[in-house]
């Protein structure tokens, strides 16, 4: 039991009918508008599903994969949202996968929600399109492994799920406060959270000028959180030379790209060997780097 609800897998797909349709009526059909007739396809009695139930065992959320290893029919009752009752189903949902052998999950996620999945460790690929009246963006995860990441979308969720997943630590390495990644709303939004959360983050560049002189809002918000943020400026020539760029959290989480100019490279939750390897580079680092003295507001 878990906040008020549990999750269970179910087995017998008739039994549990009147409880999924209950949610997923719910949801789709009145609350989003979706047709009935579209709501309900072929797929449901071939779909493994999840169901999360309260504490007087009422439907409140459920989810399912299909035969094509695709999440979908992820909902929760609008009373339940905000609960980590869909953090939960979508945690069942992708163990349930692992168990089942399976490499790599797909799902078709609703524009809105995007930064639910990502945080999961999801990444967007291709253009988005309408399905049931409502935007829509496909997203995919392989299980156990190096997800590729390819576009500047991708990047941004790689960025999301880095991030939220941090408990406490968080160290970036970067050349310029990345433009394009490291000043979207979305991302100074996932960082201020983990600030004000009791994380701490280190942040090392090679060119302390140019975010400053663009006025990156992740400076602005150093100056207003200056016990949780530290910047340092890369000075010694050898490291200089260092091409890449990488964020890496204290849980084994980590985001790297081989030239810190571009956005592709390759990012994991899990992958506690490249996450090592990468805190094994950052820290030496740090320690040779100087304090940038020229970020602290005025009057600190």
């Amino acid at each position: 039991m878990s906040a008020g609800f549990r999750v269970v897998a179910v087995a017998d797909y008739a039994a549990a009918l009147a409880a999924l349709r209950a949610v997923r009526e719910a949801v789709f059909v009145q609350e989003q508008q979706v047709p009935a007739e579209i709501e309900l396809d072929p797929h449901d009695p071939l779909c493994q599903h999840v169901l999360a139930l309260d504490a007087e065992e009422r439907p409140i959320g459920t989810g399912r994969l299909t035969p094509d290893r695709r999440i979908g029919r992820m909902a929760v009752l609008a009373g339940w949202r905000g609960r980590g009752v869909g953090e939960a189903l979508l945690d069942a949902l992708i163990e349930r996968a692992r168990q089942l052998g399976w490499r790599e999950l797909s799902l078709h996620a609703q524009a809105s929600a995007i930064g639910f999945y990502a945080r999961r460790g999801f990444l967007p690929f291709g253009d988005r399109f309408v399905e049931a009246c409502i935007d829509h963006q496909s997203m995919r995860l392989l299980l156990d492994a190096t997800n590729p990441v390819e576009t500047r979308a991708a990047a941004l969720a790689a960025l999301a799920g880095v991030i939220a997943n941090a408990r406490r630590g968080l160290s970036i390495y970067s050349r310029d406060l990345d433009p394009g990644l490291l000043d979207r709303p979305e991302v100074v939004a996932a960082l201020r959270r983990l600030a004000t959360s009791g994380g701490a983050i280190r942040v090392l560049l090679h060119d302390p000028g140019a975010p400053q002189r663009a006025l990156a809002p992740l400076i602005g918000l150093s100056q207003r959180l200056s016990s949780v943020f530290e910047f340092r400026a890369i000075e010694e020539p050898v490291d200089l030379k260092y091409p890449s760029a990488y964020l890496v959290n204290d849980r084994d989480g980590w985001y790297y790209r081989p030239l810190g100019h571009r956005y592709d490279g390759e990012t994991r939750l899990d992958g506690g060997a490249r996450a090592r390897q990468l805190r094994a580079h950052f820290d030496p680092v740090w320690e040779r780097a100087r304090p940038c003295s020229e970020y602290r507001a005025l009057g600190i």
